[in-house]
């Protein structure tokens, strides 16, 4: 169907780029080192039109303002706004915010799709990695057991404040190709994809529109808010959290099980210490992966905004964030069973052993009273 090609007036495009940095960060201590840079005030974050009582952070991350970028897209170069906000349970999440104003509705889309190429995949970027070498050698002191930031979250929102004309939010996916903006693709998609792409459309009043996929998403907000583009940084925040602890179990587990083999076959007297040793380490590293991800869970409370509750489901559900946090839950519990009945098997070679002490005893015993008759 032919599409109209309105005037965007008014838009940004922000590019997320969300990391692991540490397993923990001392927010506190990140706003003072950061004061003493000199550099523009940190702020910690809370949604911008909603009521706390409504929505809120369960502990309010710190968003620090970055130096400016030149980035030439497009035969132009647009100064790009930069930040990045640090979350308690150890995630940095980069943004990327280049302002757009006056253009077509086509090279809006293609601009968009230009910030994600020129930014590059989050692992070879070196835009990304300039700005997390640079927040990571001030912010050192604030992390605890910092890890190598190997695993990351990138997403792309194209936000749209004014067109040029009144486009009622119901049709405007019927009005104006959101496709190419939201899949990232040149050539022309079936018509199955397509209804898929735009499946989870959410509006509140009749002019604004958010349009949720894996990677990218489509927001018309009039009214300037931020609260869904949080949101949804939140919800990626969320995953990338659960896909690092998911990979550390997965990295244990092999080694859990070559630890309870070689403490089978110890075969020694003192086995029931290797068992309870290793019984030990098992229910510490459980306390700690419970710990984090309980903050992970908590890191957004949603109460009494109805709207945003369902964005953020929504996001979760099309994240796997669910999926990752119940497999991450199925390995907990395998180290809790496997904790448990080391205690139990440290607990039957210390009745051994004591009974292997009685046993002596009594022989002892025996031997002394033959040698005094």
């Amino acid at each position: 169907m032919p599409y109209e090609q309105p005037t965007v007036q008014s838009a940004v495009v922000i590019a997320m780029h969300l990391v692991d940095i540490a397993d923990a960060i001392d927010l506190a201590n990140v706003e003072t080192l950061w004061a003493e840079q000199s550099r523009p005030a940190s702020v910690r974050s809370k949604l911008s039109s909603t009521p706390p009582k409504a929505v809120a952070f369960g502990v309010p991350p710190v968003r620090l303002t970055l130096d400016d970028l030149d980035l030439p897209l497009m035969g132009q170069t647009y100064r790009a706004s930069v930040a990045v906000r640090l979350y308690d349970f150890g995630a940095a999440a980069f943004a990327v915010q280049v302002p757009v104003t006056s253009c077509r509705w086509e090279s809006y889309a293609q601009l968009a799709n230009a910030v994600d190429a020129a930014l590059g995949p989050g692992a070879d970027s070196p835009v990304w990695n300039q700005l997390l070498e640079h927040v990571r050698s001030v912010l050192m002191p604030a992390l605890t057991r910092p890890s190598p930031a190997s695993l990351h979250e990138d997403y792309l929102l194209g936000i749209v404040r004014a067109f040029d004309e009144s486009i009622p939010a119901a049709t405007m996916h019927e009005r104006i190709d959101l496709i190419p903006l939201l899949s990232g693709e040149q050539r022309p998609l079936s018509e199955q994809s397509r209804r898929d792409i735009l499946q989870q459309r959410f509006s509140y009043y009749a002019d604004d529109l958010v349009v949720l996929t894996w990677d990218r998403a489509f927001i018309y907000e009039p009214r300037g808010d931020s609260d869904v583009a949080d949101i949804l940084e939140v919800a990626n925040a969320q995953l990338l959290e659960m896909r690092y602890y998911d990979e550390l179990l997965d990295a244990e587990l092999p080694r859990m099980y070559d630890m309870v083999e070689a403490a089978h076959h110890a075969g020694n007297p003192l086995a029931a210490r290797h068992f309870a040793d290793l019984a030990r380490k098992l229910y510490t590293l459980v306390a700690e992966v419970t710990e984090i991800t309980e903050k992970v869970d908590n890191a957004l409370q949603v109460t009494e905004d109805v709207y945003l509750a369902r964005v953020y489901a929504s996001a979760l559900d099309l994240f796997r964030v669910r999926h990752v946090s119940d497999a991450v839950d199925r390995k907990l519990s395998i180290i809790r069973d496997t904790y448990a009945a080391l205690y139990e098997e440290a607990s039957g070679k210390r009745g051994e052993l004591l009974e292997v002490a009685i046993i002596a005893l009594i022989v002892v015993e025996i031997v002394i009273a033959a040698f005094r008759l």
